[in-house]
């Protein structure tokens, strides 16, 4: 069976702490509560996570929490399964999220931007995992050569068109502009993500931080409207991922309609 835990969600802690008098609780409960009760360290087999959480709102974790957590599943010898599905290929500004907190875990697992389009997905793994018997493992469609050679192409382009320094660049400004919208905008909970992988969590007042769906969805479809293409994910987030190759201007232009429709929203509440 699978168990589920609770995301490392700082702005909204499911065990009502505070970062970092927390002591990242968060790891512990899976040490403490999870394998002890309900599912025997023995009888696991991986840990399966995202470096930052995707449709669940785009949820970056504190800064300790992989390095604890590769602790842990170290410690009784589980597995660590990265799902980059929507992180990985340069999305943060590394080829894959977790490069971010240095931590290398023992299977990846990529799709979405691999092939920028055409249907591939790709499971990363260490020798000792990865080395079976041949015929043991096989798929109708894998390894589809046009898909490779468009992931490799894609790769090239990364490399050569410098779009992991871009997407570093871009996503830092990004989050300078939407960080000084919060400070002025009542509805702006929170900003927070890496690279050009940002949301933009919307609340009723920052008091109650009281979740609200209705002005994320209405803020998206008028920038929609307005030329900008973006979508919600949790329960009140706007995600901003334009593509790696974004130029400063289309930024600022972006942005600039954001920001607008944030204001016209905020005023009609």
């Amino acid at each position: 069976g699978v168990n589920h835990v609770p995301y490392p969600y700082c702005y909204r802690c499911p065990f009502k702490q505070t970062y970092p008098d927390c002591h990242y609780w968060c790891v512990d409960f899976i040490d403490e509560f999870v394998l002890q009760k309900y599912a025997p360290p023995e009888d696991v087999a991986a840990i399966v996570f995202e470096p930052i959480q995707g449709e669940g709102g785009y949820v970056v974790p504190p800064p300790e929490y992989f390095q604890r957590l590769k602790k842990l599943a170290d410690k009784y010898g589980i597995l660590l399964i990265d799902d980059e599905v929507q992180s990985g290929i340069g999305r943060t500004g590394k080829w894959f999220a977790i490069e971010h907190w240095n931590v290398e875990p023992d299977i990846i697992c990529s799709a979405k931007a691999l092939a920028s389009g055409l249907p591939l997905g790709a499971t990363i793994a260490k020798a000792k995992i990865m080395d079976w018997v041949g015929g043991s493992h096989a798929s109708t469609f894998g390894g589809n050569p046009l898909s490779c050679v468009a992931a490799i192409a894609v790769i090239d382009a990364i490399k050569e068109e410098r779009l992991l320094e871009n997407a570093t660049k871009q996503g830092t400004y990004i989050l300078k502009r939407l960080e000084e919208l919060k400070e002025k905008s009542e509805i702006v909970g929170d900003v927070r993500g890496k690279g050009l992988m940002v949301g933009v969590e919307f609340v009723e007042d920052k008091d109650s931080k009281k979740p609200a769906p209705q002005k994320a969805n209405e803020i998206m479809m008028r920038s929609w409207k307005r030329g900008v293409a973006v979508i919600t994910c949790g329960i009140s987030t706007l995600r901003i991922m334009p593509p790696l190759n974004i130029t400063r201007e289309l930024v600022d232009a972006g942005l600039e309609i954001i920001e607008d429709v944030v204001k016209e929203v905020e005023k009609e509440k």
